[in-house]
């Protein structure tokens, strides 16, 4: 196949996803407004999709407030994550101390339930922005990092001792050899560390907060405002989404080569 049949091939098929997951959407929607009026689902119970529209219609700039400051903590903290992530797994790869401490540290932390620790950091950072990031970061690093050292270590081993005997650094070998082998390893832990991200902030904006798309769902479970629950439920939705896919358009860009990323053809 020629590149230009296989770029041709490309572009159809996200043509064609694009296409799906706006069906998918579009039919969802039309589920949900129907099943509310065709059953006459109070609206304190389940809201149709119509009055959770025209909440968001009538406060936009509030929701935006409130949804910026999730989506700066998330950001904030799975930045933190990639970068804390592959410096850990390096250290492990490479150190056998890292390994067996380190390591085994981050698998007994992940194990906690982050709900029963948050408070915790809602004491010793306060209730800013940084706690949630704190968060977010501890939630999203143990995938990036487990991912991390399985890319690192799944490297040909005949390629180590070809590079081991042209007298490669160790340097020279992470950065040619295993690094880029990593690559698609690596964005596999970050599509997993960007969702857990946005967990994590909601985690602490339910735990103690004043702003945020979490201090909303709270504040209008007080209140009773199942509308405006449900719009901020269906923001984070859409926050999720737009930063899982952005991770994989930079994997796309990243390891076109891989072969994850030739849709299924040959």
């Amino acid at each position: 196949m020629s590149v230009e049949s296989k770029r041709e091939t490309s572009l159809w098929q996200r043509t064609e996803r694009v296409r799906m997951v706006t069906c998918v959407l579009v039919a969802f929607a039309a589920i949900w407004e129907l099943s509310v009026r065709i059953f006459d689902v109070p609206q304190y119970l389940f809201p149709s999709l119509e009055s959770v529209i025209a909440d968001i219609v009538k406060n936009p700039a509030w929701y935006a407030m409130h949804a910026g400051y999730t989506l700066a903590a998330t950001l904030i903290g799975f930045v933190l994550a990639v970068g804390g992530g592959l410096l850990i797994a390096i250290g492990i790869v490479y150190s056998r101390i890292l390994e067996y401490t380190l390591y085994t540290s981050l698998v007994a932390t992940n194990a906690i339930p982050k709900v029963a620790i948050a408070p915790l950091f809602i004491i010793w950072i306060g209730t800013g922005l940084e706690s949630k990031i704190a968060i977010a970061l501890l939630i999203a690093i143990f995938p990036i990092v487990i991912d991390t050292v399985l890319g690192l270590r799944s490297v040909d081993p005949a390629a180590l001792d070809l590079a081991r005997a042209l007298r490669g650094t160790q340097f020279q070998i992470l950065r040619k050899i295993r690094f880029p082998n990593a690559l698609p390893s690596i964005f596999a832990g970050m599509k997993v560390g960007i969702s857990l991200a946005l967990i994590g902030t909601i985690v602490g904006e339910f735990v103690g907060s004043n702003k945020g798309l979490g201090f909303v769902i709270i504040q209008a479970q007080g209140q009773f405002e199942i509308a405006r629950q449900f719009a901020s439920i269906a923001l984070l939705a859409v926050l999720g989404t737009i930063l899982f896919y952005l991770v994989e358009l930079g994997e796309r860009l990243c390891v076109p080569w891989h072969v994850s990323q030739r849709g299924g053809t040959h």
